[in-house]
């Protein structure tokens, strides 16, 4: 059940949000256009007491009840609507956090919906449908949790005499890493090989075979003449090693060699060397302060150690 919504909450709703009638979750007030149009009443409302015109009073009138019409659809067209926020994919500071609002319309077309936050895009949208995705687009200035502020929803259908809206508070974020700054990776240590290291690939000094290249396998390590001899009809090869030494890559704090007291060029430097070391197929560990993981590689380890960057004293930062 989609929770009501309060707008004097002071934190960000975690469910699903229904803009009902209760609880002043929705305000409506007279635009420009509605605040000229009871103006031209008014003056006309005066000329017809002035000149006792019967026509002229019904008309004024008229046109009020047709005012008050238009209230009640503009308000009508938030009532029962319901919000809610999917997760939105990490992204690096200097981009831009996408997130994903989606919208149920409660088994009626809602015409001419604003939806907007602060430093966020705009999207004015006629919805048909029960369901429907509204994009939004925050730039993600700094490392760290990016959180979605309070949403505008509004509409000024179907005259444009009234505004209603409200500001709902959807407990959305984004995890922004931080920007990598590019450099050499240091230099990999040789580590004995211990029966194997379960990926078939001990080590580079006795050819034992050839299997399958994977996605994270390095390019270096390709047999490039057996993929001549195919003709580029069969899947890529790995040449395959015994008996030698494996290499383990260790992504330190203290190797970045930057002033001890600059935090984020140092986080920036190891955003750097894991995204190349994932590139490069090599196992590799990172070690922070008080945090560290061990050599491996893979999507799963690639997301942890950013993960771990983004957050480093995050309250801190």
């Amino acid at each position: 059940m989609p929770g009501l919504f309060r707008n004097r909450a002071t934190r960000p709703y975690p469910g699903p949000i229904r803009l009902e009638r209760h609880f002043f979750a929705l305000y409506i007030l007279p635009t420009r256009a509605g605040l000229l149009y009871a103006l031209t009443l008014f003056a006309m409302l005066l000329t017809a007491i002035n000149y006792t015109l019967a026509l002229g009073h019904a008309l004024v009138f008229l046109l009020t009840s047709l005012a008050f019409v238009a209230m009640l659809h503009t308000h009508k067209n938030l009532v029962g609507l319901t919000l809610g926020v999917q997760e939105s994919s990490p992204v690096f500071a200097g981009e831009i956090a996408r997130f994903q609002l989606w919208v149920e319309t409660g088994d009626k077309t809602r015409p001419s919906l604003r939806f907007s936050c602060a430093g966020a895009e705009t999207q004015l949208l006629h919805l048909n449908d029960k369901t429907a995705i509204v994009p939004l687009a925050l730039p993600a200035i700094k490392r760290g949790w990016l959180s979605l502020p309070r949403l505008k929803v509004e509409t000024c259908h179907p005259l444009g005499l009234f505004n209603a809206w409200s500001s709902p508070w959807l407990a959305g974020r984004c995890l922004v890493y931080p920007r990598p700054v590019f450099s050499p990776l240091p230099q990999a240590l040789a580590i004995a090989d211990k029966g194997g290291s379960g990926r078939g690939e001990a080590g580079e000094e006795d050819f034992s075979g050839f299997r399958e290249r994977q996605p994270a396998d390095s390019m270096r390590h390709v047999a490039w003449k057996a993929a001549a001899r195919n003709d580029g009809e069969k899947p890529l090869l790995i040449k395959l090693f015994s008996g030698g030494a494996l290499e383990e890559l260790w992504l330190t704090w203290e190797g970045t060699e930057a002033p001890a007291n600059d935090t984020e060029t140092r986080l920036s430097i190891l955003t750097g060397w894991v995204i190349n070391a994932e590139q490069s197929g090599m196992d590799y560990g990172l070690i922070l302060p008080g945090l560290s993981f061990s050599p491996t590689r893979g999507l799963p380890h690639f997301h942890r150690c950013l993960a771990a960057l983004a957050l480093y004293m995050e309250q801190a930062a």
